[in-house]
């Protein structure tokens, strides 16, 4: 088994849900009534994906305009990013771009980006069309997937899309390129575990 080790942060707006995404995928639990996150939590997720064992720690980072200074000390030194928006808030699509420009600047363009098209339970109140959203997904090289940390559909694909690109990114390295990751990095085999009757991923333990 090929142990990997990898830094994610979860970005996007206030109330988007980028907490109850990531509550959702950890403990596979929901609340309305979710608290706004205070400057940055932490947790951490071990996937295994064919003969791979993957370490993600997740960083969920607080969406309220008073904390976004402090972001870049949580994004700093990550491997990817999942970029939330609410489809029925089109201020909060836009804000995406801010983030993608920011994350870039810092973290470098080489960052892989998931783009989480949040609360698709709401889909009567859809501000933000999904071709609009394929567009610029297509710009900047991300990954979209429609998400509902309420009913949980989505959530687990989300997670494992991105672990699936960092071990893509990780297998095309040269064997004495730098990595944040641990074990061969060499014939690296993804194989898709994702259980065909569900909508979330196999083998996923906490």
């Amino acid at each position: 088994m090929n142990e990997h080790k990898f830094k994610c942060v979860l970005l996007g707006e206030g109330r988007v849900g980028k907490t109850s995404i990531l509550l959702r995928y950890i403990n596979g639990t929901f609340s309305e009534r979710q608290t706004s996150t205070f400057q940055a939590s932490y947790q951490e997720k071990v996937l295994n994906i064919g003969n791979n064992s993957v370490s993600l720690a997740i960083w969920d980072t607080a969406g309220q305009e008073r904390f976004h200074a402090l972001a870049p000390i949580y994004y700093r030194d990550s491997n990817a990013a999942i970029l939330v928006f609410d489809i029925t808030d089109k201020t909060s699509f836009s804000k995406v771009t801010h983030w993608v420009d920011e994350l870039r600047k810092i973290v470098g363009k080489d960052i892989i980006l998931v783009i989480a098209a949040n609360k698709t339970d709401l889909e009567s109140k859809r501000q933000v069309e999904q071709h609009e959203v394929n567009s610029y997904a297509s710009s900047v090289g991300a990954t979209v997937i429609g998400t509902s940390a309420k009913s949980g559909k989505g959530v687990n694909e989300l997670f494992l899309e991105l672990t699936k690109k960092l071990l893509q990114k990780e297998a095309s390295k040269p064997k004495n390129g730098s990595a944040k990751s641990r074990g061969p990095r060499a014939k690296i085999a993804i194989v898709d575990d994702e259980p065909k009757k569900k909508d979330d991923g196999c083998c996923i333990i906490l």
